[in-house]
């Protein structure tokens, strides 16, 4: 059996008990937590920026699963790889061209981070294909970014059977992560296809037993 990796985004967690809900993360056993940036341009909202994550990360044992929803994402690579950043995942949409997304992944890689590239639901998943055999990961939303706790985009599942066939072919050993409405059922459907990444929110933090929840994202 595959090795699942669930990535608790804590965007939804409660930040004025953030300490503990860290703890919760760690006592299920769980290596990832994914963290959200927004910018308020590429998306609507704000969220953290790379000095409240340089403060966290020094006082955090995971892998920091980093995904950055802003415009002109090449500014901020150095900005999150002296905060700590394990992976540092981007958007296509951002990027102006192809060739600024070769540079923003050679970017991340320079700066000894794992490079991961992202996609909205309305971006074909083929935009992706150049760039397999130098990516780290794939971030395949299932939501329109920016909001948490939206719904399951089901052709999302449509993108993953692709995505994976592609990298066969190419022999990419990128890890192929999902973002958005994962719970108990989604997730099953994405990882019955061929995902290693949950990312779940809304799910995990609004669960009245978050242990429960997350081993539920196991099955």
């Amino acid at each position: 059996m595959k090795n699942v990796i669930v990535s608790p985004s804590i965007l939804l967690c409660d930040y004025l008990h953030l300490e503990k809900e860290l703890e919760k993360i760690k006592e299920v056993g769980c290596d990832w937590i994914h963290l959200d940036v927004m910018d308020g341009h590429f998306v609507p909202n704000i969220s953290f920026g790379n000095l409240f994550f340089e403060r966290l990360f020094s006082k955090i044992d995971f892998v920091k699963d980093v995904h950055i929803m802003v415009t002109e994402p090449m500014k901020f690579v150095k900005q999150f790889a002296k905060a700590g950043a394990d992976y540092l995942t981007f958007h296509y949409e951002a990027c102006k061209d192809d060739k600024e997304v070769a540079e923003v992944i050679k970017e991340i890689h320079k700066n000894k981070m794992k490079a991961g590239l992202s996609i909205k639901p309305g971006t074909p998943v083929e935009k992706v294909f150049p760039f397999l055999t130098d990516l780290d990961l794939v971030l395949i939303m299932s939501v329109e970014p920016g909001m948490g706790g939206q719904k399951f985009i089901p052709e999302t599942l449509d993108k993953i059977s692709a995505l994976i066939n592609e990298m066969v072919e190419e022999r990419s050993n990128a890890l192929i992560s999902v973002d958005g409405g994962i719970n108990d059922i989604t997730g099953k459907d994405c990882l019955n296809i061929g995902a290693d990444v949950l990312v779940a929110g809304n799910y995990l933090f609004s669960a009245s037993d978050f242990k429960e929840a997350y081993k539920n994202l196991l099955k």
